[in-house]
């Protein structure tokens, strides 16, 4: 059984960088529409979910694991798409406490438990 070849056409290196289009020298498609949506300004802003935690944590007498916390931010109106909030909240405020250290408005009493600072 005989393959069958290919051929390509060679061409020079003239004919490649002609074919080429200029970034600079976009058409129609480089001009900016404008948006119909609302000014940002205008929307009110989302509260984020260790704000809620924080929150949370400074009405509460007591610590609380992260479970608990997850629930009640939940319930005071937080939106999340994912499917461990806990585990989340838990990520974002050990980074917290590591970054600002004593400026923190978390603070870790034992294992899985947190208080307001």
């Amino acid at each position: 059984m005989a393959t069958k070849k290919t051929s390509r056409k060679k061409t020079s290196k003239k004919a490649k960088s002609s074919t080429r289009t200029s970034k600079s020298t976009a058409g129609p498609r480089s001009k900016k529409t404008t948006s119909k949506r609302s000014d940002k300004s205008d929307r009110p802003k989302r509260v984020s979910g260790l704000d809620l935690a924080a929150k949370v944590l400074a009405s509460a007498k007591e610590p609380l694991n992260t479970k608990t916390i997850a629930e009640r931010v939940i319930a005071a109106g937080w939106v999340t798409k994912g499917a461990t909030p806990h585990a989340t909240l838990y990520a974002a405020i050990i980074r917290e406490i590591d970054l600002r250290g004593s400026e923190s408005r978390f603070r870790k009493t034992d294992r899985g438990l947190f208080t307001h600072a």
